[in-house]
């Protein structure tokens, strides 16, 4: 049933059919249009008022529960429903693999239209809450309002230190407590709030360009050791010196304590000049005796103890017997590359970003790994057929790429020089998906285990092998 207030239309007990993509949540209208809502669960029946009409389908708010589904659970942060971070944390863990598991096969299967074998089953996380070794957060000085925030009619402090507004690139909502990164994460980020505020450091504005402290990230390791670095819009000699001094004494656990001042548009890291304050400027990870160094600019897997279970699966996937070449494409600090070495005759890594490059080489001397080498390029440029004559036929491809997948030319070469096993290791089952089927006239897919790095949200990692048929 529906009825229009206004411009928008009340649909009154929709049930909630099946958890979409991004996050939300499926239910149908009594004509069959399709409504995305976000914090509920398939099985809860509601009212949902609609806020946006699109062609295809209406995206809307639940705003009366009829009945609770049987696979709800209470959110334990204090931040979830304002938060975009955690969507799935209202849903028991089992039905979250559940429908991770779903959204792969259905990705292979509709975009893909590939035979597939039967999956593995997904490999859950050990830990749901505390996993993420990596966090990024926010400086405002008009911290987002909650609803119920305004609704109490209270005067809150106007400084946020936390996290972006879903879809609102100047909002912050204030976090007190994230249960996503372990402490003393939660202790430094609210501290340096606390003792800047007291300070009067102005925090920043992003409409207007202003303000001195403008984001936090914290970064941790299975070793223990801590960075962090903050990012100043523009130098205060005094005020930056007072704030990081203070960091550091009440810290001291801090392993390396960095900043850097960006007064461009953006507030990315990757072109900017990174200032060592304290300690060194690179902290250490650990897996299966291989130390890593991971510094401001690296990328690594954001769980930690997941990332070493990804990891096995991608090894296991190889069957490596000593006697193979290996070529990791999109290496990044060359952590898979190394991982399988002691199995592989040679690897060979390729990675576009020259500083990750440095990194896997340090990284490969401090674990006296001699049979990987590690190259720099584009890879639809560098993994041409000089460069297979130059380094050898790969008995097997390991590729790891972004969200985007691989490209054209990368899936093209692949087919052309033939190896006879690729597994690969996707973030996003989709573009997975479009590029096993560019492939699927040669390989066959004889293996599919999805991993799920990243409980309480709908993010899922998938490994696949392909053989050649």
């Amino acid at each position: 049933m529906g009825r229009k207030v206004t411009n928008k239309i009340i649909f009154e007990n929709i049930t909630v059919l099946d958890a979409g993509a991004k996050g939300v949540s499926v239910a149908k209208a009594p004509e069959g249009q399709v409504i995305f809502i976000p914090n509920v669960v398939p099985g809860d029946v509601v009212d949902v008022q609609t806020l946006k009409k699109r062609k295809a389908y209406f995206e809307g708010k639940a705003i009366k529960f009829h009945e609770y589904s049987k696979d709800r659970i209470e959110p334990i942060c204090q931040h979830f429903g304002a938060c975009g971070g955690c969507k799935w944390q209202n849903m028991n863990y089992d039905k979250q693999l559940f429908y991770k598991n779903q959204e792969v096969f259905n990705n292979l299967k509709r975009i893909g239209k590939i035979e597939l074998p039967t999956f593995e089953p997904i490999l859950g996380s050990a830990k749901q809450f505390f996993y993420r070794n990596k966090m990024e957060f926010g400086f405002s000085d008009t911290r987002w309002l909650t609803e119920k925030e305004i609704q109490s009619e209270e005067t809150f402090q106007k400084n946020a230190l936390g996290f972006h507004i879903p879809r609102m690139w100047d909002k912050i909502l204030d976090i007190e407590k994230c249960h996503l990164q372990e402490d003393p994460s939660n202790a430094i980020r609210n501290e340096i709030k606390c003792f800047a505020t007291e300070n009067n450091m102005t925090f920043f504005n992003a409409r207007n360009h202003e303000g001195l402290l403008r984001t936090l990230m914290i970064r941790t390791a299975s070793t223990g050791e801590i960075m962090v670095l903050l990012q100043f819009f523009k130098e205060d000699k005094a005020q930056r010196e007072l704030l990081l001094d203070h960091i550091h004494t009440t810290f001291p656990q801090i392993t390396s304590l960095q900043y850097v001042i960006n007064g461009k548009a953006n507030d990315t890291l990757y072109d900017q000049d990174i200032k060592l304050y304290k300690g060194r400027d690179y902290i250490l990870e650990e897996m299966e005796g291989l130390h890593f160094s991971i510094n401001a600019k690296s990328f690594y897997q954001t769980n930690s103890d997941q990332a070493y279970e990804l990891y096995k699966i991608t090894r296991e996937f190889a069957g490596l017997t000593g006697n193979e070449v290996v070529y990791d494409l999109y290496t990044g600090t060359g952590t898979i590359a190394q991982f399988v070495s002691k199995q592989a005759k040679k690897v060979i890594g390729v990675e576009a970003v020259p500083e990750a490059i440095f990194d896997a080489n340090e990284n490969a001397k401090r674990n006296n790994i001699s049979n990987c080498e590690f190259y720099v390029g584009d890879m639809k440029n560098v993994f041409n057929d000089d460069f297979i004559t130059q380094h050898g036929q790969p008995d097997v491809i390991i590729t790891d790429p972004p969200r985007d997948g691989m490209h054209k030319d990368v899936v093209e070469q692949i087919l052309k020089i033939a190896p006879e096993k690729v597994v690969y290791v996707s973030c996003n089952s989709a573009t997975q998906a479009r590029d096993l089927a560019l492939m699927d006239e040669h390989y066959k897919v004889t293996r599919v285990r999805p991993v799920d790095m990243f409980p309480q949200t709908h993010h899922v990692e998938n490994v696949v092998l392909l053989e050649r048929r």
